[in-house]
């Protein structure tokens, strides 16, 4: 089953956009676990998540679909 593309460019730039945010996010929160300011588990799980979610909003971008649109809900963008 191929993705039908169900956003426009806005769509695909803003999804981008998230995609850095995310990717910053994860940076930040590896970079504090690594360098012992934020010595715990929890921070090498949230940086993983961030990066899932990054990966994600890339993969949204570069298809043009979002996976909220296919379940029926609108978006502003």
């Amino acid at each position: 089953m191929a993705l039908q593309c169900n956003i426009n460019q806005r769509g695909r730039r803003a999804r981008f956009n998230w995609g850095l945010l995310m990717l910053a996010v994860a940076a930040a929160f590896a970079v504090a676990a690594a360098a012992g300011w934020w010595a715990s588990p929890w921070a090498w799980a949230a940086a993983a998540i961030c990066l899932a979610f990054a990966l994600f909003g890339f993969f949204e971008a570069r298809k043009g679909w979002c996976v909220v649109r296919a379940m029926g809900i609108k978006t502003p963008i």
